[in-house]
This record gives C-alpha cells, structure tokens and sequence, in this order.
C-alpha cells in the first residue's frame, strides 16, 4: 500500500507542476509569441496527463478499485477529464489558446483534490456496485466537456471586444460552433448520470429518486445546459447569452461537485 501511495503521491506532485507550467506557458498564446511557445504548452499539458494518469493507475492498484468513491478521487479523476478533452479538442482542432482557459480550471480542481484526504478507505455498502464505475466515468466525462465549454465561451467574450487580428481565434462563430458542439456531448453524458445514478438508487435505496441536494442540483445543471440547447436549435439563440449560459451552466457544476458536499446535508456525503 505504501508503495502504490508513494507512486501516487510523486506522480500527483509532478503533474500538477507541469499542469502550472502548461497554464502559465497557454497564456502566452493569446499574444505574439503564440507559434514559439504552443510546443511547450501542450507538451507539458501531455506530460502531465501521462504522470496524472500514472497516479491514478496507482491510486487504483493501491486501492484495488478505480479511484471514484470519494471527493479526492473524483477530483483527480475530474481534473484528468478536464485536460483529456483539452489535448482531444486540440489533437481535432489545433486551437491551443484554448488552453489559457481550461488549464488554469484543471489546476483548481487538482488544488481542491491535494485539500482532502487521501486515505484509502472500504467502499460503503452503497458504493459496492458495478454502477459506480458507469455513474462516475460517465460524470467525468460529462463535467469535463463543461469545463471546456466554459473554457471556450470566456474566450468568445473576450473575442467579441476585439477586432481583426487581436483575436483569440479569428473567427468568433468557431468558439460559439464549439461551445454548442462540447455542450452536446456533455448534456448527453450528464443525462446518461443521472439515468444511471436513479438506477443504483433504486437497487441501493430502493427508490429512484428523493431530491436529495446532489440529486437535485444535478438535475438544476441538466435544465441549464437543456435551455441552452433549446434556445439554440428552436431560436438560433448565440453570440454573448449563450456564451454567459454556458459559463453559467459551468457554476452550477462546480456547486453540484463542491457546494453540495460542503453546504447541504446530502445521503451522498460520504464521497467526501
């Protein structure tokens, strides 16, 4: 165990560091010296995913389980998705500035993650399931694309105040056509949570659903992205509303991932 918690332990360290350098390295992609330094930015960006991954391959042997019960574990696992669909939009994409956005988002989640404890603890009998690898992978994905998107919609605010060459990206309507396209992809996998999650309930707690907080501001996130949504494909709604619903929508997730547990008595507390 003391090995495996070592590994996790170093690899955690050293992929936030380079996660901080990556960010600090993205910011410079918003100036003149974008062509110099994106090779560092995501270079480092990847390096870190490989060591953060590393960690969490290690959290999993230590603990003989994927690392998903708790807010340390979800938070690694949360940040790691955050910088998965970064390198994924950029491998597709080639928009590293995106980077200056959604870096800086990573780190703070891998701040709030080295804040908890990170003893390995029994799963309780709720967590004994095979729905929670389903419930929780699918949450990581879901919460990932969010960050993205949030990433995305700040940089079309502030490309919106500037003209020409000044530009983030060049075109304003790319960073909009990818926001809606992430949100997407995000709303579909939230949706598949909280289906997922009413199904453990009920074979967990034998009900689907009991408006606990978690439960409920999920399901208040899942409005907000599905208004957005609607909006955009019933009245072609874009531009600066839809940018700040979508930043917005990213809030929402943060309370769901942090407020709850801290603000609210919740029968999901004991991820924490």
């Amino acid at each position: 165990m003391d090995k495996f918690q070592n590994i996790e332990n170093i690899t955690f360290t050293i992929a936030f560091i380079l996660y901080m350098v990556s960010a600090i390295t993205h910011l410079f992609l918003v100036t003149k010296l974008a062509k110099k330094v994106e090779p560092i930015a995501i270079l480092t960006a990847l390096a870190g995913l490989v060591l953060h991954t590393a960690a969490m391959v290690a959290r999993t042997a230590g603990a003989n389980r994927l690392p998903f019960s708790n807010q340390y574990e979800f938070a690694l696992s949360f940040a790691w998705g955050i910088v998965l669909s970064f390198l994924i939009l950029y491998r597709i994409y080639r928009f590293g500035a995106i980077g200056a956005f959604v870096m800086p988002l990573a780190i703070l989640v891998m701040g709030y993650a080295s804040l908890q404890s990170k003893a390995v603890r029994p799963l309780m009998p709720a967590l004994q399931s095979h729905w929670l690898t389903f419930h929780v992978g699918t949450a990581i994905l879901s919460y990932g694309a969010f960050a993205l998107a949030c990433g995305i919609s700040i940089i079309y605010l502030i490309d919106a105040k500037r003209t020409g060459d000044h530009r983030i990206l060049k075109d304003p309507e790319v960073s909009d056509m990818l926001t809606y396209r992430v949100i997407v992809f995000g709303l579909l996998m939230l949706t598949v949570v909280i289906i997922s999650g009413a199904i453990w309930a009920q074979k967990a707690w034998s009900r689907y659903w009991a408006w606990d907080p978690k439960e409920t501001w999920s399901l208040i996130t899942w409005i907000i992205y599905a208004i957005y949504l609607h909006l955009r494909l019933r009245r072609n709604w874009r531009g600066k509303s839809a940018a700040w619903f979508s930043i917005i929508g990213f809030i929402s997730v943060l309370f769901t991932f942090v407020g709850v547990n801290i603000l609210l008595p919740s029968i999901h507390s004991y991820a924490t």
